[in-house]
């Protein structure tokens, strides 16, 4: 995981489907593009939007951390 670039909040921020077309969400300290996900359309699912570190949030949510399987980490939260 090293060899993936690092991102601060701010750069993590602006990928929130209406600054910028990438829809990105950070989860334990990985970086995840979700822009490919029907669920992530305009940078919101459900109550939750993108650009955020939503690391916090996932107890909340009707599944595990199992969903990132699905989707390729793309950068490390600085």
């Amino acid at each position: 995981m090293s060899e993936l670039p690092v991102y601060t909040k701010s750069q993590l921020a602006l990928r929130n489907g209406q600054d910028k077309p990438e829809i990105w969400m950070a989860y334990k300290g990985l970086i995840y593009d979700m822009s490919r996900s029907r669920l992530w359309k305009n940078g919101k699912h459900y109550e939750h939007w993108a650009g955020q570190d939503l690391t916090a949030e996932l107890a909340d949510a009707p599944h595990d951390e199992w969903v990132f399987d699905n989707h390729e980490a793309i950068g490390r939260l600085a």
